[in-house]
């Protein structure tokens, strides 16, 4: 893939993998969007890089997605790249399930729901420019599932799936469809300190891009590249590693 002369709308751009990935495509020369919840972080994310344009966007919602949609259809009629990257990942214990339905839901809506349904929305809108490029940000857990977070692991095992239908159907419609696995990084997700044991940001995000400009498909990294490429049997055993009794 060429990283330059694209417009890119990547979702909870504002911090973390999505905006180190924003940063790449600017400095390649590309036009970049990114949508968060938080407006604050996209006030923060714009000073670092004053070239982005942000939107606030809550992808959990049906309603700010289709608002999404509509917007960056009239502004930024141009858009060939959309990355689904936005996530959420909480630890819970379902023996111990005490919870509002709603709070594991936004985790599936935002995780699933939501590259599902922006996927749909701009198939239509990207499919006749050069370079027209889906990518979906899924994880080491969608291969090797770590059992302290079980909803974050389905729907990113999930979106895998998801990934690899939605490539097939694309294929003649001329629309590239990338997965990145990332493995853990050091980013805030599920909690500022819990990802301190992961691979630096620059460091995946670097590689990661430069496997996109080589035009892989399907990219993992470090420990995510081994998963993806296990066995089972070879699953099965990194699972229970992961996973002692």
């Amino acid at each position: 893939m060429n990283l330059s002369a694209n417009t890119v709308l990547i979702t909870g751009g504002a911090s973390g993998i999505g905006l180190a990935m924003a940063g790449h495509f600017l400095q390649a020369g590309s036009k970049v969007i990114i949508c968060d919840l938080d407006d604050a972080a996209l006030q923060e994310a714009k000073q670092q890089y004053p070239a982005l344009e942000t939107l606030v966007c809550d992808v959990g919602q049906e309603a700010d997605r289709v608002l999404l949609f509509k917007t960056v259809k009239a502004q930024f009629p141009e858009v060939n790249v959309l990355v689904n990257n936005a996530g959420i990942q909480r630890r819970i214990k379902l023996t111990e399930y005490e919870e509002e339905w709603h709070q594991t839901h936004q985790e599936l809506a935002v995780n699933l729901e939501a590259p599902i349904h922006l996927s749909a929305l701009f198939i239509p809108l990207i499919r006749s420019h050069y370079e027209a490029t889906i990518i979906n940000i899924s994880s080491i857990v969608a291969f090797v599932p770590a059992a302290w977070i079980p909803v974050y692991c389905a729907t990113k095992a999930a979106i895998h799936s998801f990934t690899m239908s939605l490539r097939h159907q694309l294929a003649k419609a001329r629309i590239r469809v990338v997965e990145i696995v990332p493995p853990g990084v050091q980013t805030d997700l599920g909690g500022p300190g819990l990802h301190d044991f992961g691979v630096p940001v620059p460091e995946f995000t670097a590689a990661a891009m430069q496997a996109l400009q080589n035009d892989e498909i399907e990219i993992g990294y470090g420990t995510a590249e081994k998963a993806r490429a296990s066995s089972r049997e070879e699953i099965d055993k990194m699972f229970r590693q992961l996973n002692p009794s």
